[in-house]
């Protein structure tokens, strides 16, 4: 009897378990969801608050690109932090902290809000970045020890999934509060303060998670930490290089959106809000794009996606080039490249989050976060040189990532040989599926 109550004590635990780590992923998708399209919403707000005021169109070109450093400024600056916290502490109680951070910086923004002060303003979009950058290893740290290998890239694309729909939503509901709260704009800032709450009340849910390495220390020169964990990161050609194209991913990415803000209003001549729909395109070709490949990979990080999606990239955005395209066109173009990013984001994130040793995934995650929000900072002086320096069209803009895009590719095929056979051994074995 003994025996048989202590075989049904452990099939009651195991059949518990998997509901318990469901729970706890799925309230972590939650948080994330809530953080990304707050974030977004509040960024995007103020840039079209700046695009839409009186002041000069030379000063619009300055605030815009002003705006993105800001953005991207905090997650070189605290990537680092937000590792040695996601090792040093359990990622559960990181992600807690965070978002109730996150509460009082939403404060700062309805004060910047409803006093249509642009230094509050700016310091919310500063602060919100940084709490963002904390975090992010925290974050993505918790997908391998919640979910077995097999659902990492499953899990990967529903939390980029998620994370894009929140973007979509986020640049959607940015444009309707600029234009509906026009002038009190002090509602924009309670939403956000009341989203803050409700994120901070759901990362309880998350799954508790022992700390990965109790005993390190912080290493306050982060410059330092950093060239550190990029020195074992190149000891891995397949962990490095993923490393460099996630770089790449958020480089295009931070150029391109308000490239597409600029060719909305300038080429499009569009509103606020039919504007937000093309940033909203292309955050749902994303999430499709990440939900897909996460499927597509079959239980196992799929490497062949990686050379599909960069060739998609490729082709829509230099197909964003063409004249005379109808609103519809370039949100199906939108949609399209999208989908191709999030088959090169999902099998790149992966590889970054499963290689790592256990007690380095937070810090080497901190790392890729903070090499990628270099690539955005670089992409920000990118959109001045480009648009207020070169004065560039939109169109050429997008040509100009096309090519980009393209080089990237081939030096991928050139780095990495084994991706482009992975990727034909994927589409034979495909219908058998």
């Amino acid at each position: 009897m003994g025996s048989a109550s202590e075989k049904s004590s452990i099939a009651k635990s195991k059949s518990k378990r998997p509901e318990r780590w469901r729970a706890g992923f799925w309230a972590l998708i939650v948080t994330q969801f809530q953080g990304a399209f707050s974030d977004n919403a509040l960024k995007n707000l103020v840039i079209l608050l700046i695009l839409g005021s009186g002041i000069t169109q030379a000063d619009k070109d300055k605030l815009v690109p002003y705006v993105l450093l800001l953005f991207s400024a905090p997650f070189i600056l605290f990537s680092m932090a937000g590792g040695f916290l996601a090792d040093r502490f359990s990622k559960q109680r990181v992600a807690i902290g965070t978002k109730a951070l996150e509460i009082v910086v939403m404060l700062v923004a309805v004060a910047g809000l409803a006093t249509q002060n642009l230094t509050l303003e700016l310091t919310a979009i500063f602060l919100v970045s940084s709490q963002a950058a904390v975090f992010g290893p925290a974050k993505y740290g918790l997908l391998p020890e919640i979910l077995p290998e097999r659902g990492l890239s499953w899990g990967n694309g529903v939390l980029e999934l998620g994370t894009f729909l929140a973007i979509l939503m986020g640049t959607v509901a940015a444009g309707y509060m600029s234009e509906d709260f026009r002038g009190r704009q002090v509602w924009s800032g309670a939403i956000l303060l009341g989203l803050a709450l409700f994120g901070t009340l759901v990362s309880l849910g998350i799954t508790k998670v022992p700390a990965a390495d109790p005993k390190r220390k912080f290493q306050p020169n982060f410059v330092k930490d950093l060239w550190g964990e990029i020195r074992v990161a190149r000891r891995d050609d397949i962990l490095w290089l993923a490393m460099l194209g996630n770089m790449y991913f958020w480089f295009l990415g931070g150029l391109l959106q308000p490239i597409i803000l600029l060719y909305g209003k300038e080429v499009l001549q569009l509103g606020d809000k039919q504007n937000t729909y093309l940033q909203a395109a292309l955050a749902v070709g994303i999430g499709v794009g990440s939900l897909a490949a996460g499927y597509l990979s079959r239980g196992k990080i799929e490497y062949g996606l990686i050379p599909a999606g960069s060739l998609g990239l490729a082709a829509f955005s230099g197909a964003l080039a063409a004249p005379h395209l109808s609103f519809l066109w370039v949100g199906i173009l939108l949609g399209v490249l999208g989908i191709f990013a999030g088959f090169f984001a999902v099998p790149v994130l992966a590889i970054i989050q499963h290689r790592p040793s256990p007690e380095r995934k937070g810090n080497m995650q901190a790392a890729a976060n903070l090499l990628s929000f270099v690539a955005i900072f670089l992409a920000g002086g990118g959109y001045y040189l480009l648009i207020s320096a070169l004065k560039l069209s939109p169109g050429r803009v997008f040509l100009l990532g096309s090519a980009l895009t393209l080089l990237v590719t081939i030096y991928t095929l050139w780095a990495m040989p084994e991706s482009m056979e992975r990727w034909k051994v994927w589409l034979r074995l495909k219908p058998q599926h």
